[in-house]
């Protein structure tokens, strides 16, 4: 017998955005459905953030042994037990996931279906025997990974950030295809777990950031024993001949050879989840980058918002929960709200980590006129934290547009991700380089690098010949 449920809102997923929706709704006495087909916690949870940084955070405690002859204290040969490692990554895992469960969410008021969805209309959505009408719908079905038309791929056995972390022993030599986030922070990892590593990259790494800093990141990590190729093609991926591991088949400016190693790993970017939605039968546009929307993040259809990273743009959990916010406002109460992309921060956690929040020089000059933009930086090699931790790779840079406002800003060094969270305050508050200038950082900080920064727009004041006049002729007055 199938059941007829009229909530005033209908989640569909469980990730990040989706969780967020049905307990803030669920907070205020909204009666609410929460339908996942899947695990509960979404790609974050079980395959992405949260196990990815489990796994980066144990790659640091044996580079962090391995490296401490300078500081003086001398580790006996590291060894590393993976299958504790795996352990590690799964207990982190586990602690999380009660605050995700079925059982708390239920303990919440909200109604939780577990099956897959299907909308039969513009109003009307089908999951395991429940028939619902509600007033609102939230898709917030994520992304999975995708993979790329390379010959021989669909034969052989591969890794997505859906699998790597069930490996219980080291990979002997791990080959990645992507030198993106994703690529980039797993080959360092597993390097310093004890893994040979090659990444193979189309492109340049971290291609989406500034060229300049990524070139340092990809430094780096050459430096620790990964070897990065770039402008490298994959045409082929085929099994070793005695079927114990993988050839990989690669062309670049050194010509056409094959890479073999033991297990291969694709981090080549994902794919928003739409299959099997009935988007078309709710009169929903969608396409290869995901679901239509506007601003306020609605679909063709009114009854229906997307958020996350089926919603396309950037794929990160802070983004999920950003346009949960947005929905929850004009779901629960009729507030006009729109997503700002310019406030929206990325951090990649390779050591040294990479952040970036708001427009980038070349975004800020097509948008106000190069004439009308400035940069300005400070290193951490001028950072007193930074020369006492020996973490003095990087710097902060700042992007000022019309009337000293920052508009962005980059962080490559230690604890990027952190300092970036400053920078992502200031610029959605709208402040000034001045503001950033003028506050006290507490002495010694890695994030009054920020401080730094900013003060040297105003290096060139002292030498302004007004300037120095009006000093002169204040002095006169004692």
């Amino acid at each position: 017998m199938s059941r007829n449920l009229t909530p005033d809102i209908c989640v569909i997923g469980a990730g990040s955005g989706g969780l967020s929706v049905a307990a803030a709704a669920a907070a205020f006495g909204v009666d609410v459905v929460l339908v996942e087909k899947g695990v509960m916690g979404g790609d974050c949870l079980n395959y992405g953030c949260v196990p990815s940084k489990a796994l980066i955070a144990a790659g640091k405690a044996a580079h962090h042994a391995r490296t401490s002859a300078p500081f003086g204290v001398h580790a006996e040969p590291v060894s590393v037990d993976f299958q504790r490692v795996h352990d590690h990554v799964h207990e982190v895992i586990a602690a999380i996931a009660p605050h995700d469960s079925v059982e708390r969410f239920e303990s919440l008021g909200v109604t939780v279906i577990k099956a897959t969805a299907q909308f039969v209309d513009g109003r009307t959505l089908v999951a395991g025997d429940a028939r619902i009408r509600a007033r609102r719908f939230v898709i917030a079905t994520g992304s999975s990974p995708a993979l790329p038309p390379i010959p021989g791929l669909d034969q052989v056995p591969c890794l997505t950030n859906e699998t790597i972390f069930s490996l219980t022993a080291c990979p002997e030599h791990l080959i990645v295809i992507g030198a993106g986030p994703i690529g980039l922070e797993l080959a360092q990892a597993h390097r310093r777990l004890g893994a040979r590593v090659t990444v193979i990259e189309a492109e340049t790494a971290l291609a989406k950031e500034d060229p300049e800093l990524a070139a340092e990141v990809a430094a780096q990590i050459r430096a620790e024993g990964v070897e990065l190729l770039e402008g490298a093609r994959v045409n082929e991926v085929a099994a070793a001949a005695d079927g114990s591991g993988i050839r990989v088949r690669v062309s670049d400016t050194a010509g056409e050879r094959w890479v073999a190693g033991s297990h291969l790993l694709v981090a080549t970017g994902r794919r928003p989840n739409t299959e099997g939605l009935g988007l078309d039968a709710a009169g929903v546009a969608h396409g290869p980058g995901g679901i239509t929307v506007g601003a306020d993040l609605r679909t063709g259809n009114r009854r229906i918002y997307a958020i996350g990273d089926v919603a396309g743009g950037l794929q990160f959990t802070h983004v999920a929960g950003y346009h949960a916010g947005i929905v929850i406002r004009a779901l629960l109460f009729r507030l006009p709200a729109r997503q700002n992309p310019d406030i929206l921060p990325r951090v990649t956690y390779t050591d040294p980590e990479f952040g970036h929040v708001g427009l980038s020089r070349e975004e800020a000059e097509a948008r106000f006129g190069a004439g009308r933009v400035r940069q300005v930086s400070a290193p951490f090699s001028g950072n007193d934290r930074a020369q006492a931790e020996r973490r003095t790779l990087g710097e902060v840079r700042l992007i000022v547009g019309p009337r000293g406002r920052l508009v962005g800003a980059d962080v490559l060094g230690a604890s990027a991700g952190e300092i970036v969270n400053l920078l992502s305050l200031a610029i959605s508050s709208g402040l000034k380089v001045r503001d950033l200038a003028g506050f006290v950082s507490p002495y010694p900080s890695l994030s009054e690098a920020v401080r730094r920064a900013a003060i040297s727009l105003y290096a060139g004041v002292p030498e302004n010949p007004w300037i120095r006049r009006l000093v002169r002729f204040l002095a006169r007055f004692g």
